[in-house]
């Protein structure tokens, strides 16, 4: 069977074949997606959730959280796989087998991020510092990042400087945390995590643990775009593909002919390919998976040494105002007020990615499978600010986030990561030639993710959704 041939065209064009670039000499030229999957993923989980985890039972489910991002970094890979090998991205793949399957996952990504709820938690932080109305400087937070997106020449270079600009600030506060804050006791309970992991499921619940499970270092549909953030800097056959640009202030260059690409297995074409294989889980490991994993653990140990044993902590926004002020007790008020700037910030950027990847999955399953005569650019542009002005009318009509939206956001990202790791496993094993396909401890890898985000999935379902009724 030809290259070509492996590829089902019933709903997207076939692809044409390319020779793979030459992939760069130095990792630091290709460092960047991962940064970006980092810093967007820094948000909630690692400032709320998981310090909130610490503060209830210690550091000892702290081994989950290794245990979160070495599979997401798996799934990570396989996703890049794809994109790396054709230029297009998994979700286009997946639309291959069903024309469908790029929408699905594309309503489900803008459900669970309709809720203006990282810009929303930034504008609290910011009212911690300097009082003023969260409604307001959420709206304002929102405008700036509709407007920076759409006046960057191109979209993924700001926020990629953007990104490294708040994962710089995170691992500087982590620094100094160390030196001031972090006491022996956070230093000493650290080993627990591996000398006595507990699964504190009783205590917790299903739905947190899924939450923090599944949102370690990203999850749910941020994975997917993976695929856009690796084509647009430009990672082996997406190299080929244009990249978003501002309708006003970019230059948008002329689309391919075809859905994407396919390269003849040479010699000479694997060997660029597996020059840039080995690139690219270099770059994801240590970027993606290290940055979130430090970040994690420091941020806990941080709320274990300040706040642990504490009554009446929320799983929310709040427990910041409550670390914050214990930080002022312990170390100085400068401590407490550098960590609220440094969580605001880090939630606004986390809140202009969120937008960014929800924007620009979908624009990319529009373009190829609906809309295919019109600029992806356009269609990402009108869904950012279709998000932004969305997640304005939510914050001035006054609607508090509902119970059932939040039982709905805990199940959706778990469930999603359950289908796609299946999806994936189908994509890599039968479309792409048997030079480079997935295969041997890879293959199990996705097999766990399986398994572990579709038992989670069903034991969350079934321990929630009653309480919808109650």
């Amino acid at each position: 069977m030809s290259v070509l041939d492996r590829f089902p065209t019933k709903h997207i064009p076939p692809v044409t074949t390319r020779d793979v670039p030459d992939p760069p000499r130095s990792l630091w030229r290709v460092i960047g997606p991962g940064v970006v999957g980092a810093g967007v993923g820094l948000a909630s989980g690692e400032f709320v959730l998981w310090p909130y985890i610490a503060s209830q039972v210690g550091l000892v489910f702290l081994w989950a959280a290794l245990v979160g991002i070495v599979t997401q970094w798996f799934i990570n890979m396989e996703i890049e796989r794809y994109t790396l090998a054709t230029g297009e991205t998994a979700l286009t793949g997946f639309s291959r087998f069903w024309r469908h399957w790029g929408l699905v996952f594309a309503v489900m990504i803008y459900f669970a991020n309709l809720w203006p709820g990282w810009v929303t938690s930034s504008a609290t932080m910011v009212t911690y510092l300097f009082g003023g109305d969260v409604t307001w400087i959420a709206i304002g937070m929102l405008l700036v990042v509709g407007v920076t997106l759409t006046l960057a020449p191109v979209v993924y270079t700001a926020l990629e400087r953007v990104e490294f600009v708040k994962v710089g600030l995170v691992l500087l506060f982590i620094v100094v945390a160390v030196v001031f804050a972090i006491s022996a006791e956070a230093w000493g309970e650290l080993p627990s995590t591996v000398t006595a992991p507990e699964f504190p499921g009783e205590e917790l619940g299903f739905a947190l643990m899924l939450s923090a499970l599944a949102f370690a270092g990203a999850g749910g549909g941020q994975n997917l775009c993976q695929s856009n953030w690796i084509r647009d800097k430009g990672y082996g056959l997406g190299a080929y593909v244009p990249r978003l640009v501002s309708p006003l202030t970019g230059k948008e260059e002329a689309a391919p002919a075809s859905a994407g690409f396919i390269f003849e297995p040479t010699d000479d074409n694997l060997s660029r390919w597996r020059r840039w294989w080995k690139i690219a889980n270099i770059e994801q490991a240590v970027t993606f998976a290290a940055i979130s994993f430090i970040t994690i653990v420091f941020m806990s140990m941080l709320a274990y040494s300040t706040v642990f044993g504490q009554e009446g902590l929320a799983n929310s926004v709040a427990f910041l105002k409550a670390e914050g002020e214990a930080l002022k007790n312990t170390v100085g008020p400068w401590f407490g007020t550098l960590f609220w700037v440094i969580g605001a910030l880090s939630l606004f950027a986390a809140a202009m990615g969120i937008v960014d990847y929800t924007s620009r999955v979908a624009a990319d399953v529009l373009k190829v499978c609906y809309l295919r005569q019109f600029s992806e650019s356009k269609i990402y542009f009108g869904l950012v600010w279709g998000l932004v002005l969305i997640g304005c009318a939510i914050l001035l009509l006054g609607f508090d986030q509902p119970l059932t939206l939040l039982v709905i956001s805990a199940c959706v990202g778990g469930m999603m990561m359950f289908v796609y790791s299946i999806l994936l496993l189908v994509l890599n094993r039968k479309v792409l030639p048997p030079q480079i396909r997935i295969r041997s401890y890879r293959v199990a890898a996705l097999v766990w993710a399986v398994l572990l985000f579709g038992v989670f999935s069903v034991l969350t379902l079934w321990q929630q959704v009653p309480k919808l009724f109650e």
